[in-house]
């Protein structure tokens, strides 16, 4: 009957008669109009039922509540006395299962910190999401971060099955379950959602359970993201006890996300700092301070390191024919090139002007003369708008290459000489690949290899 109809209880736990009957071995008889009566008096009433206090010291700590007034005084006595033994061994086993709460989240929050990579975001969001899902037992969990200048949640990292449906999702504040916990800064916990009067999910997430945990991450006022949890991997609900454990290591989340959307801003500006806008390379600082890193590991390893630079033809010509608006538009274009011929190790960078620099790291001079006949192909047969208006009847690019050595040790040295077989290139018609020795350029002849 108490489970069909949860009876609330007027009567506070620190009530003096509570106190004072658990002390005389007695009873209080409560009306279920949830009205307290004043003196335990035994009647026969239907509406009427028997709280017994259970004590530790003099504090209530639990309490028996019989359906009906008991009306043989012994038998109060006895459910008395049995309420009486049984208070401190119910005491011991609730402060048990705090001490063990509280180690539990004590060890999460240190693997949380001790997990987390101090260098990587996205191995942050990740790593919160697998500790959370841990904690709860959740089969899926997502991360959505909060963009400010936009005013809108963007998911970045979910785990579980078909975690790739929620991957790039955005949405604006009030939309959606995660939208709402944001707005109102108030978790939300559901045992079932179709009792709430929300949308279900859609079926093709095939969610196995109707119950979640959705979190507000919040620091100092600041809005940091929301946290969902679904799923148990038990199949059953989620509960207070799992909004607790969520709650308890929430602050350590908040901090940790706070410093990853630091490190991905630093990088971010790292990332512009060294990139050149315009073509999306890398620039010149960057590419000089790479090539000098090359040329020791070259000299300490016994391996070989080539150097491209490379020009476009006529490049004046084609800005001040077609404007230089087409002009920048040929400087990407050639970007797109360079980028699309490369391997991964290999380090492209605009230099200046319409000048681009081409690392090839454990490259030898023949191996690099290889791929600079590739790009200036690809140039050469590649559509830029006006190109057939350039004097050779499309836009081609001249290259000079040069390979560190005993007498090209410097990232100067190798710059320079690199720049020699450009300069002897322009001046043999252009549109041509020229290797340099260590002491002059040397043309090559014009099929040097079979490239494809």
């Amino acid at each position: 009957n108490f489970k069909a109809k949860p009876i609330r209880l007027s009567i506070k736990h620190n009530d003096p008669r509570l106190i004072q009957a658990g002390m005389r071995g007695t009873s209080i008889i409560l009306r279920q109009s949830q009205r307290s009566v004043s003196e335990p008096t035994p009647t026969s009433s239907d509406d009427r039922i028997e709280l017994f206090p259970l004590l530790v010291g003099n504090e209530v700590k639990d309490g028996l509540l019989v359906g009906e007034v008991i009306k043989s005084d012994d038998h109060r006595r006895e459910i008395a006395a049995f309420c009486h033994d049984l208070a401190l061994p119910l005491e011991v086993l609730r402060l048990r299962e705090k001490l063990e709460q509280r180690d539990q989240m004590s060890e999460s929050m240190m693997a949380l910190t001790e997990s987390l990579p101090t260098d990587n975001p996205s191995g942050t969001y990740l790593s919160i999401l697998r500790h959370s899902a841990e904690l709860v037992g959740a089969e899926r969990s997502s991360l959505l971060l909060y963009d400010e200048s936009s005013k809108e949640l963007e998911v970045k990292a979910a785990i579980g099955p078909r975690a790739e449906n929620v991957s790039e999702t955005r949405m604006r504040l009030g939309d959606g379950v995660s939208g709402k916990v944001m707005q109102q800064g108030r978790p939300m916990m559901v045992r079932d959602v179709s009792s709430t009067g929300m949308a279900p999910a859609p079926s093709e997430r095939r969610y196995k359970t109707r119950s979640f945990i959705s979190y507000p991450i919040i620091i100092g006022g600041r809005k940091i993201g929301v946290l969902n949890v679904t799923d148990k991997t038990s199949g059953g609900t989620y509960d207070e006890v799992d909004l607790s454990l969520i709650e308890s290591i929430a602050p350590q989340m908040a901090l940790v996300l706070d410093r990853a959307e630091w490190q991905e801003k630093a990088a971010q500006f790292e990332l512009m700092s060294i990139t050149d806008p315009l073509t999306g390379l890398l620039n010149r600082r960057y590419l000089e301070e790479r090539l000098a890193e090359e040329l020791s590991r070259s000299q300490r390893y016994g391996y070989s390191t080539s150097f491209m630079m490379i020009d476009i033809d006529d490049f004046k010509f084609y800005n001040d024919r077609n404007g230089h608006q087409a002009g920048d538009r040929a400087l990407e274009i050639t970007a797109q090139c360079l980028k699309s011929s490369l391997r991964a190790v290999d380090v492209a960078a605009r230099y200046g002007g319409e000048e681009f620099c081409i690392l090839l790291p454990q490259t030898t001079l023949l191996e690099a003369q290889v791929i600079a006949e590739r790009i200036r192909r690809k140039i050469e047969r590649q559509t830029f708008p006006h190109g057939y208006r350039q004097p050779g009847g499309s836009v081609t690019v001249s290259i000079g290459l040069s390979v560190g050595s005993e007498k090209l040790s410097s990232p100067a040295e190798v710059i320079g000489a690199a720049d020699r077989a450009l300069y002897v290139a322009k001046n043999r018609g252009k549109n041509r690949v020229q290797v340099v020795s260590e002491s002059s350029p040397v043309a090559i002849p014009d099929v040097p290899v079979n490239v494809q």
